[in-house]
């Protein structure tokens, strides 16, 4: 069964479509299924993708809200080598829409049900927002991803994120857990963002992935282009950090099925 993963995190401008669409292509290159689910009505996700968000039949807009099948919201052909559920402004009226509707916070767990089989990770990039949207998310994922950057404001809005994590988990969620924290945008000659790693790490030890993704102006190009920064330069620093990223990604995967079979033995 695939793993769903919420990429999320309230504070804005810390790289969540960045390494939602960063990461899902380099998984992709290892032959993995991949599965990107735009939930952010601004739809940087899908244009990241190289899909116009304009253009699109349907959007998570038509999955949660009409509940069309999945199979027929999904876009197969994007720049990532990944599978797309788009996102346009028409998902703002998804999160009035589904004010009306019984159960409302399990539209998106209920979706993905008949196809998780078919992936090994669905990435959902939410709004920077706490909505019903990021909530649905939360509810359908297995773990959450979190993007951040090493600083001071940033450590406060992770104070938050991790108590709204765990009142999801006890209400709607039994399961839901931190998948690991990305250190996005770093700079290793900024004092601060080594005193704010360093407390990271200390803090949440291994759930820090040892992989960062440095300042890079590749990454913030290569949306403009309609592509991820591996098709777009593969030999930039950003892009490499992301294929590390899924590396590690993989092994942490490998490494728990290897301790679940110990255990079960």
């Amino acid at each position: 069964m695939g793993k769903v993963i919420a990429v999320a995190n309230q504070k804005g401008g810390v790289g969540k479509t960045t390494t939602c669409v960063n990461l899902a292509a380099s998984l992709a290159a290892t032959k993995r299924k991949v599965l990107v689910i735009d939930l952010d009505p601004q739809g940087n996700a899908t244009m990241a993708s190289g899909v116009d968000k304009y253009q699109v039949p349907a959007t998570a807009y038509e999955l949660l809200v009409e509940e069309a099948p999945i199979a027929e919201v999904v876009i197969s052909q994007t720049a990532g080598k990944y599978h797309l559920v788009a996102a346009n402004s028409d998902v703002t009226a998804a999160e009035i829409k589904l004010m009306e509707v019984i159960a409302r916070e399990t539209r998106l767990r209920n979706a993905l049900a008949p196809i998780r089989d078919k992936y090994d990770f669905i990435f959902i990039d939410c709004p920077p927002s706490l909505n019903l949207l990021t909530i649905n998310a939360m509810t359908a994922a297995d773990s959450v991803l979190v993007p951040m950057q090493c600083e001071y404001f940033a450590l406060e809005g992770l104070t938050a994120l991790v108590d709204t994590i765990s009142k999801l988990s006890a209400v709607v969620n039994g399961d839901l857990k931190i998948e690991g924290l990305l250190r996005t945008m770093y700079d290793p000659r900024n004092r601060l963002a080594m005193e704010v790693s360093d407390q990271l790490k200390k803090h949440f030890g291994d759930k820090v992935y040892r992989t960062v993704i440095p300042r890079n102006v590749r990454l913030a190009e290569a949306p403009s282009h309609g592509c991820p920064a591996m098709y777009y330069d593969k030999n930039s620093s950003g892009a490499k950090a992301y294929l590390a990223l899924a590396g590690e990604m993989i092994r942490r995967e490998d490494e728990f099925k290897q301790q679940a079979t110990a255990t079960s033995a």
